[in-house]
């Protein structure tokens, strides 16, 4: 389990990232995690990895503090950043040299998932182009088998076969054992794979909810005519009306991450209201 308690966190004194932001994070889930950009995304995962130290409050993987970069925390913990350094190893020689740090981790698994990639394992990483270096990285860290996975902007350089391979790989590693939490600023590329959202915004957790508990409460569709509706934010579209209306139907509707995402950024009171009524955040 991952526990954020009463984070404080400032670049620059009077201009706070976090105030007093507090969050829990079990395994057996896929967490995405959005905002907009300089809202603080990476300097939370940093700070739950341990590499980043805030002002106030803490970071707990299994209840040790990330911030002591203890063995049984690292070994169990796999951080990939958004910016990433390759060194002038094939990934064969980067496994041999770098997987010894994981006591679970599969070489087969790591072969297996560098093939689905469309990765050649005899190739330098450095001569590699940029997704090609984070396509070894996703592999690896897949490979590593470890508990806590944290993902900062993986798909930024995949083209989009790699991006339907990407999220067909998480999903089917996913257990109850393991804790993932993904970070984007590419809301599509995260649509049909997370199973909770969180979106900071504001100085804090704006939103930490189930997608099922989200679409109990919100319907989302395109309408021709809203009038009468019971919405709670709309945009115009050539094809009409893109909607999030309140659900009193108790009707299914595939939720729409960049819609919610827009409304939850741009300040809807009626919105957050709705999500915060009746529970729904686990």
């Amino acid at each position: 389990m991952i526990q954020v308690q009463n984070l404080d966190f400032w670049y620059k004194k009077g201009k706070p990232v976090f105030k007093n932001l507090s969050l829990s994070l079990v395994p057996g889930h896929i967490y995405g995690l959005l905002g907009k950009n300089g809202s603080g995304k990476s300097t939370l995962l940093k700070c739950i990895s341990g590499l980043s130290f805030p002002l106030a409050g803490k970071c707990l993987i299994d209840g040790i503090s990330s911030s002591k970069r203890t063995v049984a925390t690292l070994e169990n913990l796999f951080f990939l950043p958004e910016e990433i350094f390759v060194p002038a190893l094939t990934p064969g020689q980067f496994l041999k040299n770098t997987a010894g740090f994981y006591p679970k981790f599969s070489i087969t698994d790591f072969y297996g998932y560098l093939k689905t990639l469309d990765v050649d394992p005899e190739e330098l990483m450095n001569d590699m182009s940029y997704g090609q270096q984070k396509k070894v990285m996703i592999a690896f860290g897949l490979a590593t088998s470890s508990g806590v996975l944290i993902m900062d902007e993986p798909t930024n350089g995949l083209d989009i076969p790699s991006k339907v391979q990407f999220r067909k790989l998480i999903a089917s590693v996913l257990n109850e054992d393991r804790c993932f939490v993904i970070s984007t600023h590419q809301v599509r590329d995260l649509d049909s794979l997370i199973d909770t959202v969180l979106i900071l915004d504001g100085h804090k957790i704006a939103i930490n909810s189930s997608v099922d508990a989200l679409t109990e409460k919100l319907l989302f569709g395109v309408f021709e005519n809203t009038d009468g509706m019971a919405v709670l934010y709309e945009e115009e579209t050539m094809r009409g009306k893109h909607a999030i209306v309140q659900n009193t139907s108790g009707k299914y509707s595939k939720m729409d991450l960049e819609l919610l995402f827009n409304a939850v950024t741009s300040g809807n009171g009626k919105l957050a209201q709705i999500l915060e009524t009746g529970g729904g955040d686990e």
